[in-house]
């Protein structure tokens, strides 16, 4: 809950604590609950004597205390947390709470260590009073008026953390399912191990019998006795296990329960993950491998910069004021950023269109509503096992660990996940507002998975008739035009964005919406039929390469470019920002386009060969789990902090690669644990 009460610290009578008896009298007063006004009274009398315990001693050593570099954006003052925690007074322990306030146009967190009896509510009124004090200084003083022009505090709201772990119900639920879908690949790998090792055993004797009965000639004579019984294991695991007779044989035969167990195991699961085939794992085209790889690090790069920017840098000026003015800072900045997930866009509604129609052609040409239901099942099943335990795993986290100061404001949109699960469930968290998002990263795969919905329509169109569909699908894409344009003029939105909380209405009614982020996906769609129904090559003169080249990546440099030019947000309706931002995803999923289809015809260069290094592959295998892990990896490191980042490029740099290298070995586990064993699960036997 937020508060907005003033308070004048310089106005306020100070008042010496010279016993118990003084706080007690003003203990209804100041709706102060007694034993925490009690223990409180004890700290500050402890800490105002010549020879101070040493629980005192830590308890005023972990205040926050204003440091250097204010006018750059170190404002905030966390104090120390652990040395808080670590002290033990006579009838009470340290409590670590903050303090947040707004001073002028500052606004800060101060960190306090109170004893453990208070709760946010008393601390609050502590603070209005001016109880916090040290001799006749207050213990959360206002930052100087040099620095800035306003003296008065206004109290904005106080959060206290606790000491002690404490997970409810649904925090245990959401771990228990996870260990569940753990120890499920793990019990069946163990199974499909000692399956495997039983029949090694079986075939053994029998190839030793076969050499023996060889070198013997008998060959047609040899009786089925004994140990002779068994025969070479050259059969199906079906008539193995009908033949078998041998009380020590384990009998595993081909049911349900089996396949189960063989598609969870991990020995079938890791096939082909590792692979470095140069084909894209949804077709042969080659460069989207490169194209999918080099996105997904393009965002990596981006939420490791943009997280700590929210409230964890001590000098947040100085690296706005530098990524703004360098284009250096293209791979960091939220602006440009946010394209790659455009071309994500991109990449899914071209491979929706080429799975459909593969599945129609398949289905002896038939577009019936069974093969529609099965072509979205499959993508649930593709994208749900996964996401699910992401957020699970996220729940459950947040109970098990004590979070440093930094952690605050994560806290409310993660939470919402208790509230707001259902709407992961559905694939429907992009439409809810944005602040009730459960796991806020994950609103793409709702987007995706609305406009993967609408592929069959689509093709629908596109089969009943050539003009009815570039009907449709023109509407559409001017429609999402329209939109985004018009919501930027009207919300004054911004396009350049250095933070990701620089502007809410941005996202609340922009960025997760899918009419207003449709257009690059359909762009694919069309370039999936294009490529899978073309009878021959779109360019066959080298001249129209070099033209479609020239422009490709004219158009991608100005549409970066701009959005530094147009980096301010308006005051009012500006025309440039309107135009730019309805246009600027569609513009750039038309680039990334030419890109897939020159080097699909032949005319890629060395940009082809570089798309289509064998290395994409085994990466490229991974990224939907890098996508779902990697802000888990961010956030941690982030909440973890007990003191503020400093921004340098190699400190960034450090960070990028840190996270990186963790996100790409759990992505791997995560992909033959969880994504790979039902994305093979079949719900037919045979």
């Amino acid at each position: 809950m937020h508060y907005a009460l003033k308070m004048a610290m310089s106005s306020v009578v100070l008042l010496v604590f010279a016993g118990c008896s003084l706080a007690l009298d003003n203990t209804q007063d100041l709706n102060v609950s007694q034993r925490c006004m009690e223990d409180t009274t004890t700290f500050l009398w402890e800490i105002n004597q010549d020879r101070p315990k040493d629980y005192a001693v830590l308890m005023y050593d972990a205040f926050g205390k204003m440091g250097s570099n204010v006018e750059g954006g170190n404002s905030n003052r966390p104090g120390l947390l652990h040395q808080c925690r670590s002290a033990e007074g006579p009838s009470f322990s340290g409590r670590y709470c903050q303090v947040f306030l707004r001073q002028g146009t500052a606004q800060y967190f101060v960190g306090v260590c109170v004893p453990d009896s208070c709760e946010e509510e008393d601390l609050q009124m502590l603070v209005l009073y001016g109880r916090l004090e040290y001799g006749q200084t207050s213990l959360i003083p206002p930052l100087p008026h040099i620095l800035v022009n306003e003296s008065t505090q206004e109290l904005i709201m106080t959060h206290c953390m606790s000491n002690t772990i404490t997970p409810d119900a649904s925090d245990i639920t959401c771990l228990f399912v996870c260990c569940l879908m753990v120890a499920v690949p793990l019990v069946a790998t163990l199974f499909t191990t000692l399956i495997r090792r039983q029949r090694s055993r079986e075939v053994s004797p029998a190839e030793e019998s076969s050499s023996l009965n060889a070198s013997l000639g008998l060959y047609g004579t040899m009786k089925t006795n004994g140990s002779s019984s068994i025969e070479i294991n050259s059969n199906t695991p079906e008539e193995n296990s009908r033949n078998s007779t041998s009380p020590k044989t384990l009998c595993f035969p081909r049911s349900c329960l089996y396949q189960c167990l063989q598609v969870f195991s991990l020995q079938t699961a890791s096939q082909g993950v590792l692979s470095t085939s140069s084909c894209s794992r949804e077709g042969g085209f080659s460069s989207l491998n490169g194209i999918r790889v080099l996105s997904l690090l393009w965002i990596i790069c981006g939420h490791s910069a943009q997280f700590p920017v929210i409230n964890n840098l001590d000098n947040y000026k100085n690296w706005k004021k530098t990524a703004e003015s360098s284009p250096l800072y293209v791979l960091s900045m939220s602006g440009p950023v946010f394209l790659a997930v455009d071309t994500f866009l991109l990449l899914g509604g071209l491979l929706s269109a080429r799975s459909l129609l593969g599945s129609i052609d398949r289905a002896e040409d038939k577009l019936s509503p069974s093969l529609v239901t099965s072509y979205l099942f499959r993508r649930i099943k593709r994208i749900q096992p996964l996401h699910l335990f992401i957020m699970f795993l996220t729940i459950g986290l947040i109970s098990l660990v004590q979070w440093g100061p930094y952690w605050f404001p994560f806290i409310d949109t993660l939470m919402d996940c208790k509230t707001y699960w259902w709407a992961n469930l559905l694939l429907i968290s992009n439409l809810l507002p944005v602040h009730e998002i459960c796991i806020p990263w994950t609103w793409y795969l709702s987007l995706d998975f609305q406009c993967y919905a609408t592929t069959p329509v689509l093709i629908y169109f596109y089969r009943l008739n050539k003009g009815v569909f570039a009907f449709v699908a023109g509407g559409l894409l001017l429609t999402t035009v329209t939109t985004s344009t018009v919501i930027t003029a009207l919300l004054h939105l911004p396009v350049f964005q250095p933070s990701t909380l620089t502007s809410e209405h941005y996202v609340l009614y922009y960025y997760v919406k899918p009419y207003t982020r449709y257009g690059p996906f359909l762009i694919g769609i069309l370039t999936g039929i294009y490529l899978t129904t073309k009878k021959d090559h779109l360019l066959k003169k080298k001249w129209q390469a070099t033209l479609g080249w020239s422009c490709c990546l004219s158009v991608m440099a100005a549409l970066v470019g701009l959005a530094y030019v147009l980096k301010e947000t308006p005051p009012y309706p500006s025309v440039p920002h309107a135009l730019y931002q309805g246009l600027h995803r569609p513009v750039w999923a038309l680039a990334v386009t030419w890109i897939i289809v020159a080097c699909e015809e032949g005319y890629g260069g060395f940009i082809n060969s570089f798309l289509s290094l064998n290395v994409w592959g085994p990466l490229s295998n991974i990224s939907f789990a890098c996508y779902l892990s990697h802000p888990v990896f961010i956030i941690v490191y982030i909440g973890l902090q007990e003191t503020p980042i400093h921004y340098s490029d190699i400190n960034f740099m450090y960070m990028f690669l840190g996270h990186l290298s963790l996100t790409l070995i759990v992505s791997y586990v995560l992909t033959v644990l969880i994504e790979r064993p039902y994305l093979n699960l079949k719900w037919s036997c045979k």
